[in-house]
Parts: structure tokens; C-alpha cells; sequence
């Protein structure tokens, strides 16, 4: 049966390329796992997309009987008996999959959720002062500075690449996005060399190709009204 990922129907440019749907889609290109795309509005919240997912986000996953969200979770899964979930390795592709999501991504998320309210204050409330958006980034850039030290001289988290660098590198990408990981030239090393894989570049692909899809639709439906 034919794992069915879904996303939003339809978002605004400024969020696209890192919506976790791509963590999901990355991780199936890296495996070879066929799946079709299913959406849910975005907004208003569906009783559909809420029977799904309780908290209204994205993505989720049904593979066969099992419907199951959060990106961290929905990696492990589709990781499980592959290369990107070793058995050998798991217990510390686990933990650096933990550290992705929960301590850089949650200090990423802080920062970055600030600087956009500057330019998008409909859509994420009203900013902060500049010092608690600069205090924000020096808290996010300790944990940076952690994880380049962690990372070393080394190609991936875990020796090998894992559902681990997937999570971690779709959280760099954020950063970068900003203009903030220029300080950290490991860190910009290894999102490098993991959106050369083909895998990757697959997944982006067909994650922007959804967005034009979904350009389309709204304004056939527009022109149509």
C-alpha cells in the first residue's frame, strides 16, 4: 500500500522550501519509498485535518492503518530498518535527532519567529524590541557554536547520514535562510553537501512544484467566482 503524505493545500512564497513536509518527502526520496500528496486547508482548520492531526500542522502521514504526525516521529518511522536508522548506530542517530528538534530547532525557532514578525506582523504578531530579537540570536548561536564543535571534521552526526542530518540540516537551511549561519563554516560545509544529494533535490523539486500547483487551483477557483 502507498504511504499518503499531506500538506497544506495552499501557502503564501515567504514560507515555502521549509515546510516540514519536505523533511518527510526527503526522507522517502532518500529510501525509495513511493507515496502520494494529499492536503489540508491551511486555514480555517478542517474537522478532517484536526481528526488527523490534533493540533492543525503539517505533515502527517498514513501508511496503511498507521496515521501518525510530527516530523521527528514520522522520520523514525520511515528511517526504521533502512540505512538512515541503523541498528548499530541508533541509540546515537536518536539522540541527534532529539538535539535537532528539540534544542536547536526550539532556539532556531525562537529567533527566527521575531525576525519574521518584523516583516510580517499579520501573520506572527506585532516584534519585539531589537534587544530581545538580539538576545534571541546569541542564544541560538551558543547552540550553534555546540553543534559545530560537535560536528567536527566529520561528514554527518552520525559517521553516516541519517534521519539525524536530515532534521538537523532542515533546521540549518532556517538559519541560513537569514543570513545567520555564515559564522559557522562547518555548519554551511554540511548543509552543503547534503542539498547536493539527489535526494534532496528531488524532494525540493516536487515540494515546489506542489506550491505552483497550488498557485494554479487558487487562481482558476478565483477566476472562476
Amino acid at each position: 500500500m502507498t504511504l499518503t503524505l499531506y500538506t497544506f493545500d495552499w501557502l503564501p512564497e515567504f514560507p515555502r522550501g521549509f515546510v516540514r513536509d519536505l523533511r518527510v518527502r526527503w526522507v522517502l526520496e532518500e529510501t525509495g519509498q513511493p507515496y502520494t500528496v494529499d492536503t489540508v486547508p491551511a486555514y480555517p482548520k478542517s474537522p478532517g485535518h484536526l481528526a488527523l492531526q490534533p493540533f492543525g500542522q503539517v505533515p502527517i502521514v498514513v501508511d496503511g492503518d498507521l496515521t501518525l504526525f510530527e516530523s521527528g516521529a514520522i522520520l523514525m518511522h520511515l528511517g526504521e530498518g533502512t540505512a538512515l536508522l541503523p541498528a548499530s548506530d541508533r541509540t546515537k542517530v536518536t539522540q541527534w535527532l532529539f538535539a535537532a528538534l528539540n534544542t536547536v530547532e526550539m532556539s532556531v525557532m525562537h529567533w527566527v519567529t521575531m525576525v519574521l514578525a518584523t516583516r510580517f506582523p499579520d501573520f506572527f504578531g506585532p516584534p519585539p524590541e531589537d534587544v530581545v530579537i538580539e538576545h534571541a540570536r546569541r542564544e541560538m548561536e551558543a547552540k550553534l557554536e555546540g553543534l559545530q564543535m560537535a560536528l567536527g571534521g566529520k561528514a554527518w552526526l552520525a559517521d553516516k547520514f541519517t534521519i539525524a542530518d536530515i532534521a538537523m540540516v532542515e533546521v540549518l537551511r532556517v538559519v541560513e535562510s537569514e543570513g545567520a549561519l555564515a559564522r559557522f563554516p562547518q555548519l554551511v560545509s554540511y548543509v552543503d553537501r547534503a542539498r547536493e544529494r539527489q535526494a534532496f533535490q528531488r524532494a525540493m523539486a516536487d515540494h515546489m512544484q506542489h506550491w505552483r500547483a497550488a498557485d494554479s487551483r487558487k487562481a482558476a477557483t478565483e477566476t472562476g467566482r
